[in-house]
């Protein structure tokens, strides 16, 4: 990509190296509230909860990247922090253009927070097993950059546009959010079965896979950032994460009643049309026949 005159946002925590505080409140209830929202997001909170009374047995100074004082950065980890940080860049300048026209209102920029190992986010206790999320109540992305290797060596997806894409998958996240999807989503929960439930969750997925390739479309025509090969990554990474492969290389079968982030191909075919598009007409997948997405 090409980021050399891209500003970088300052919207940015970079946590990285610091340990977090006490995050254990009532007897364990953030991790339980933590292994709820992987377990929507369609993770193990099994994993999670194991992973959770690990780090409680772990004596201090043992957690994170080293000790309260934190940990010096290495020039790579500095690096990849400027890149996220055009990346974020690039996001706040194509929606704050979008939205006064599209939506009528003026964009409010999310904060991204960089961490390493384990961090506190006001949707519960966050460490690298979640992966890259939104959190809709303090309206910040949290990522630990150590997914960007497990995308190089666990998917498959390598590549700085595929990097840029996770990135833009989760502030699509945070469009939602503002336009109050994110809430009529999560209000049917209990309301519904778990299965129908699930599909809110494929159709919310896969409108900010859309939002995403909004994003690209506008990331090069005005400003050129994309170079020969960042499409084919970030078309790559669409299909690496898709429910129906990700089921396949953990239990050797897919269940599709349990998809929650739609199928590699449902989230390639979402994100080309946004990124060929590069318009909100035609992001609205919830009006699509479920078996049509």
């Amino acid at each position: 990509m090409r980021l050399e005159n891209q500003r970088a946002s300052e919207n940015v925590e970079d946590r990285r190296g610091l340990r977090p505080g006490p995050v254990m409140i009532g007897g364990g209830l953030s991790a339980l509230f933590l292994a709820l929202l992987v377990s929507f997001l369609g993770g193990d909170p099994q994993k999670v909860l194991q992973q959770q009374q690990q780090q409680a047995q772990q004596p201090a100074g043992r957690g994170g990247r080293g000790g309260d004082s934190g940990q010096q950065l290495t020039p790579e980890e500095v690096k990849m922090g400027e890149f996220v940080k055009k990346i974020l860049g690039s996001t706040e300048d194509v929606w704050g253009e979008l939205f006064p026209p599209e939506f009528k209102r003026k964009y409010t920029e999310p904060t991204l927070v960089m961490f390493s190992g384990q961090t506190k986010s006001a949707c519960g206790f966050a460490n690298a097993a979640v992966g890259p999320f939104y959190c809709p109540a303090d309206q910040k992305v949290y990522i630990d950059l150590a997914f960007y290797d497990e995308m190089k060596t666990k998917f498959k997806a390598p590549g700085d546009f595929a990097q840029a894409y996770v990135i833009a998958h989760e502030i699509g996240h945070h469009v939602q959010n503002l336009l109050g999807l994110t809430d009529k989503v999560h209000s049917r929960q209990g309301r519904v079965s778990k299965a129908e439930f699930n599909q809110l969750s494929v159709r919310l997925e896969l409108q900010a896979d859309y939002l995403a390739g909004v994003w690209a479309h506008h990331a090069q025509k005005k400003a050129g950032l994309l170079e020969a090969g960042d499409l084919k990554e970030g078309l790559k990474a669409a299909t690496a994460i898709g429910d129906d492969k990700l089921q396949m290389q953990a239990q050797g079968y897919v269940v599709p009643d349990s998809f929650t982030h739609g199928t590699s191909e449902q989230r390639l075919r979402w994100f080309a049309k946004g990124l060929q598009s590069g318009t909100i007409d035609g992001f609205d997948t919830f009006s699509v026949p479920y078996d049509e997405l």
